[in-house]
């Protein structure tokens, strides 16, 4: 640490909550907590860092919650399976079994006290055959909710138990959206651009979904669509057109990683309520990964990476940057 004391500065009248709060420039020079601090570097890029693993390694999951408190629903371990675990920040445990295994994906929505598992397959050939079920969970066991009027697998979600959306997915690229109230499933307003293996987050009111692949079954969307609790509107497009991602966040923050580009990706793109721009890679690039959380905080989990995974990550956004401390007034100049 550098210490300048015999340099006087005329500084703005500028209180932070924390320097790590602010993203510093280059020669920023800011007071916060009875210090003064000098930007030394700059970052503004989100970063992904190590979490707990899975205890069952699954891809085609579905996820929910915050990064401290998520869930980690179904998939495919090599068989359908109805494994659920819980994160609290640290490490996942187990948490009470889906009624019906189920991958596909599924959608997720809710909390880890109050949870949702929507759709998917239950192993059940041929590929059009999708589950209508809706599972919700009390934070110990899962329990009956309201049938989907059409069954779909690897859908998009978002909201929470008494006031969820789920849209797109398979059977025939669907461009469908549907509502709950908590105990049914009531037609909300049809996606512009109809899809499956897309990524959802937000709420009924304010929904985000992105990506995804198109009814040719080989063209990867960039296509972002906004929800204002009745119909789709066009949002900003994603910079890598992929399917098979995961995300989180809301409408006007949200985060999308990994997925599907003709090989995994590690790509993870920050959304501002109008443009996706880039965010930190993935440290395991991966596809039919789930993701929770916000973007300032979000979490990802499982996936396939060429082998089924059971890497979980958590997202820091934004990146703070460094600083020196230059001193504190009780120093003198």
């Amino acid at each position: 640490m550098t210490t300048y004391k015999n340099v006087r500065y005329k500084l703005p009248a500028v209180t932070l909550s924390g320097a790590t709060e602010s993203s510093p420039a280059v020669g920023d020079i800011w007071y916060d907590s009875g210090k003064f601090y000098l930007g030394t570097s700059q970052s503004f890029t989100g970063t992904w860092s190590s979490g707990g693993n899975l205890g069952t390694a699954r891809y085609n999951l579905a996820g929910c919650g915050t990064q401290s408190a998520a869930l980690s629903i179904g998939g495919s371990d090599g068989s359908v399976s109805n494994v659920t675990e819980e994160y609290n920040g640290t490490s996942w445990s187990s948490g009470g079994n889906l009624a019906t295994a189920c991958w596909g994906p599924p959608a997720g929505a809710g909390t880890q006290s109050a949870g949702l598992c929507i759709g998917g397959r239950d192993g059940s050939t041929p590929y059009n055959i999708a589950l209508t079920r809706t599972e919700e969970y009390n934070g110990t066991s899962w329990s009956s909710g309201g049938n989907l009027a059409t069954g779909r697998w690897s859908l998009a979600g978002g909201g929470i138990q008494t006031a969820a959306w789920c849209a797109g997915g398979w059977p025939s690229g669907s461009d469908e959206t549907e509502e709950y109230d908590g105990t049914s499933w009531s037609s909300g307003g049809d996606l512009a651009t109809a899809r499956y293996y897309l990524a959802g987050c937000g709420t009924l009111s304010a929904g985000l979904c992105m990506g995804g692949l198109l009814t040719d079954h080989s063209t990867l969307s960039n296509v972002t669509e906004e929800y204002d609790g009745t119909s789709w509107s066009a949002g900003g497009n994603l910079e890598t057109a992929r399917s098979q991602l995961a995300g989180a966040g809301t409408q006007s923050a949200g985060l999308c990683m990994g997925g599907n580009t003709g090989s995994y990706s590690n790509v993870t793109e920050e959304y501002d309520g109008s443009a996706w721009s880039a965010g930190g890679n993935l440290a395991t690039a991966r596809a039919y990964l789930a993701g929770a959380g916000t973007q300032s905080a979000g979490l990802c989990m499982g996936g396939h990476t060429g082998s089924i995974s059971n890497v979980t990550e958590e997202y820091t956004s934004p990146n703070p940057g460094s600083y020196d401390e230059l001193f504190s007034p009780a120093q003198g100049l």
